[in-house]
């Protein structure tokens, strides 16, 4: 129910206190501020952005046109990405902290609802609670399609949460 987000993604990360320890979660997000995808880490590494990339790639496909921060794993990420095949070759990646300013205003929602926790004790509730505020945040900026469901029906909007969050 997903609707298709943009080709030319914005990515950043911020840091998360769990168990007393800073991990990092990886955000993405396309031009118009759709969600691409996200991903709590251990470690702000290349593996760990090369994690970020798959992932984000095999659930929406290859971007266009990628923004990065500054940081060079991210930027080493991406090339391997593009010389085992996973990016195509003509993917500009540039780096802007102007052009980024969307995913930094969108770390802002996911940060306001972590703030009065004070952290996690745990990785996985960590990683669970955010995959929630994510899910929460997805559904506010409309980016679920519905209308095939309820087409004709008198389908209660509960019962309709419960198939997107299912599928």
């Amino acid at each position: 129910y997903a609707r298709p987000v943009g080709t030319s993604w914005r990515v950043d990360e911020t840091y998360i206190r769990v168990g007393g320890r800073w991990t990092y979660l990886y955000r993405a997000v396309d031009k118009r501020g759709l969600t691409v995808d996200f991903l709590l880490s251990g470690h702000r590494d290349i593996s760990a952005a090369k994690r970020f990339f798959t992932r984000a790639i095999e659930r929406h496909g290859a971007p266009e046109r990628i923004t990065l921060d500054g940081y060079p794993a991210t930027h080493s990420a991406v090339a391997e990405l593009k010389q085992i095949g996973m990016l195509r070759p003509q993917t500009k990646v540039w780096t802007s902290k102007y052009l980024n300013n969307i995913v930094e205003q969108d770390h802002r929602r996911v940060k306001q609802r972590i703030y009065p926790m004070l952290g996690f004790k745990q990785f996985r509730n960590a990683a669970v609670t955010i995959s929630g505020i994510e899910l929460a945040q997805q559904i506010k900026k409309g980016q679920f399609d519905t209308s095939r469901v309820a087409m004709g029906t008198r389908v209660p909007v509960a019962h309709i949460w419960e198939m997107v969050i299912a599928a």
